[in-house]
C-alpha cells in the first residue's frame, strides 16, 4: 500500500504531474488555432460550449504542434530540460543542444505531440474532476445539495445512491491522481529514446572525451617530465651545495649556476604546457626541448646535482625527425630522473645510438640508493614516494612512436631500454 501511495502520490508523481499540466497549458494556442478551423466547418458559434467540437480543435491542434517542433531546433533542448528537471531523468540520458538532424527533429516533433497530447488530457481532467468529486463526496450531508443535485444525474437521488457517492468521489480522485501518474510515467520512459542521443551522438561524444583525455594524459606526461625532473636536480644540487658549502666554494658556484639554468628552462617548458590550457594562447609559447640542441645541457644539470654520468652519442642527434628528437629528450630526462631519485651518486651510464632506422637510447645504473656525489663526499639518495609515472609515461610517449620499451633490475643494475623508429612515417 505504501508503494502505491508513494507511486501515485510521490514527489516524482508530482513532479510529472506538474509537467502535464504544462504539456497541457503548451497546447491551449493549438486548441484556440484549432477552434478557429473548426468553427466555420461545423457552423457553430460556441465551439468551446460542446465537447465533441472540442475534442477536434484538440485533435487539429496535435498536427500543428508537431509542425512547430519540426520547424524550431530549440525545442528539443527546451522539452529536454523540462523533462529533466520534472521527470526524475539523469542529466546525461537527454540531449542538450538543438536538434540538428532530420531524424532528431522527428523524435522532437513525437515527443512534442506526446507531450501536449498527454498533457491536454490531464489538464482537463485536472479541471474537471475534482469538483465533481468533491460534490460526490460532501452530497449525502447538505439538504440543499440533495434536494437540488446540482444537475446531477436522476440515479444519485435514489435512497441506495447516496452512502456510495463519497465512495464515487474518492474513487474519482484516485483515478485521476492513477492517470497523471501512468502519464508521467510513460512520459518518463519514452523520453530517453525521443530527447536522448542517437549512437551518432553518443559515438561523437566518446570521441570528444577520448581526444580531450589524450590532451590531458599528453600535459601530464609533460608536466611530469619537466617539472618533476627540474624539482629532482634543484634538490639533489642544493643539498650537494650545503654539504660543501664550507670546504668546496667552487662546486658550489657551478651547483647554483646549474639551478639557476635548470629553474629558468623550466619555467619556459611550463609557460608552454599551461599555454595549451589558456584560451587564446597559441600551444607551445616556448619551443619544446629536443634532443639535438638540449642533450649537453641535460647532462650537464645533472652532473652538477653530483650525479656521474657517461654519455656515449654515436650518432648525429640533428638527423633525427622534429618529433623522435622532442619524444627522445623527454625518455632520457627521464631516465636520468630515475636515476637521480633512485640511485644518487652512482654512476649512470647513457648512451644513444642508431642502425636500421631505430634510435636507441640505454639508461643504466647500479640498483641501490646510496652513493658518493664526489670523492669524499657522501650523500643518500632521495625518497619520493607516490611515484610510478614516469615510466608509465616514457612506456606512453614510445608506444605513440610505436617502438619498444624495457625497463627493470638484472645483476645489480638497473636498465632502460628503448627502440624507437625514426625513419620512414614517424
Amino acid at each position: 500500500m505504501r508503494e502505491f501511495t508513494r507511486s501515485v502520490l510521490g514527489r516524482t508523481a508530482r513532479r510529472r504531474w506538474v509537467h502535464l499540466i504544462l504539456g497541457g497549458a503548451l497546447a491551449m494556442p493549438y486548441v484556440l488555432v484549432g477552434e478557429v478551423v473548426i468553427g466555420p466547418l461545423s457552423g457553430s458559434r460556441q465551439v468551446s460550449s460542446e465537447l465533441p467540437l472540442q475534442l477536434a480543435s484538440f485533435a487539429l491542434g496535435l498536427p500543428l504542434a508537431a509542425l512547430t517542433a519540426l520547424l524550431f531546433p530549440l525545442a528539443r533542448p527546451l522539452e529536454a530540460a523540462a523533462a529533466r528537471a520534472l521527470c526524475g531523468l539523469a542529466p546525461d540520458a537527454l540531449d542538450h543542444g538543438p536538434a540538428r538532424t532530420p531524424a532528431a527533429r522527428g523524435r522532437t516533433a513525437a515527443w512534442f505531440t506526446l507531450h501536449l497530447g498527454f498533457g491536454g488530457i490531464v489538464s482537463g481532467m485536472s479541471l474537471a474532476v475534482p469538483p465533481l468529486a468533491l460534490v460526490l463526496i460532501v452530497l449525502p450531508v447538505p439538504a440543499v445539495l440533495r434536494d437540488s443535485r446540482l444537475g446531477l444525474p436522476e440515479v444519485l437521488g435514489e435512497p441506495w445512491a447516496l452512502p456510495l457517492c463519497p465512495l464515487a468521489g474518492v474513487a474519482l480522485l484516485l483515478g485521476l491522481a492513477g492517470c497523471a501518474a501512468g502519464c508521467g510515467t510513460l512520459l518518463a520512459r519514452w523520453a530517453p529514446a525521443l530527447l536522448g542521443p542517437t549512437p551518432e551522438d553518443r559515438l561523437a561524444a566518446a570521441e570528444a572525451r577520448a581526444a580531450d583525455l589524450a590532451v590531458r594524459n599528453r600535459l601530464a606526461r609533460e608536466l611530469h617530465d619537466s617539472v618533476g625532473h627540474a624539482l629532482s636536480a634543484v634538490t639533489l644540487q642544493a643539498g650537494a651545495a650545503r654539504r660543501v658549502l664550507d670546504t668546496d666554494p667552487e662546486f658550489v658556484r657551478e651547483a647554483l649556476a646549474a639551478i639557476e639554468d635548470t629553474t629558468r628552462r623550466t619555467v619556459g617548458e611550463l609557460d608552454a604546457v599551461l599555454g595549451v590550457l589558456r584560451d587564446g594562447d597559441p600551444p607551445g609559447t616556448a619551443p619544446a626541448p629536443t634532443l639535438a640542441a638540449d642533450l649537453d645541457g641535460l647532462v650537464r644539470r645533472t652532473r652538477a646535482g653530483g650525479q656521474r654520468v657517461t654519455a656515449t652519442v654515436t650518432l648525429d642527434p640533428a638527423a633525427l625527425p622534429p618529433l623522435v628528437s622532442r619524444e627522445a629528450y623527454r625518455i632520457v630526462q627521464e631516465g636520468l630522473s630515475n636515476a637521480l631519485r633512485h640511485a644518487a651518486g652512482e654512476p649512470v651510464a647513457l648512451c644513444i645510438g642508431g642502425a636500421d632506422g631505430r634510435l636507441e637510447i640505454t639508461v643504466e645504473n647500479p640498483v641501490g640508493a646510496a652513493g658518493v656525489s664526489r670523492p669524499g663526499v657522501s650523500r643518500p639518495g632521495v625518497p619520493r614516494s607516490g611515484g610510478g609515472h614516469g615510466l608509465r609515461g616514457i612506456a606512453d610517449r614510445v608506444r605513440l612512436l610505436g617502438g619498444e620499451c624495457r625497463a627493470g633490475a638484472s645483476g645489480g643494475t638497473w636498465r632502460l631500454h628503448v627502440l624507437l623508429p625514426w625513419k620512414g612515417p614517424v
